[in-house]
């Protein structure tokens, strides 16, 4: 249960204030990390974490998305990916993981977090520790036992709540 280090993101969509872990301190985070051309991602993983962004928003509970391009890196750029976010109405706040400088195809986050790829779903905890991680796809069963007791945790623990701070991670 280490804590993560921060993403190293070089752009965020859908907020107004670039987010860092430390700052969603005092709520659990769900971070989606994905890429828009993961047949996963599209079918599965996004539309979950939209609904879990709309469904929850009377908890301490921040929604983030990842975009980790580690393939097809010429066409999934922010801007494709700006509209891709918005012809699908997906608000929940979406950071682009910074690209390798080096021959490395996998972006800074995703080796830092050391990622097998996309979908994945992290649950981090009030404390900032990671608590959940799974690659694939998720059941929507088995990732609601796995939030609900970190919400239920986060109850208990006094987390803040859907204010939060910082009002554009709330979903």
């Amino acid at each position: 249960m280490a804590a993560l280090p921060d993403w190293r993101v070089s752009r965020w969509l859908n907020c107004d204030t670039p987010l860092t872990l430390g700052m969603l301190r005092g709520r659990v985070v769900l971070v989606h990390v994905f890429q828009m051309l993961c047949p996963g991602c599209v079918l599965h993983g996004l539309p979950q974490t939209q609904r879990i962004a709309r469904r929850l928003v009377d908890v301490p509970l921040s929604v983030v998305g990842l975009h980790s391009v580690f393939e097809h890196h010429d066409v999934m750029t922010p801007h494709a990916l700006a509209v891709f976010l918005a012809e699908n109405r997906y608000a929940f706040p979406v950071g682009v993981d910074t690209a390798s400088r080096d021959d490395d195809p996998r972006p800074y986050t995703m080796r830092a977090w050391a990622l097998e790829g996309t979908p994945t779903t992290l649950l981090i905890d009030i404390r900032g520790r990671l608590r959940y991680r799974h690659f694939g796809i998720e059941e929507d069963l088995t990732l609601g036992v796995h939030l609900g007791q970190l919400l239920q945790e986060a109850e208990r623990l006094g987390a803040s709540g859907p204010q939060g701070t910082a009002d554009d991670a709330r979903r």
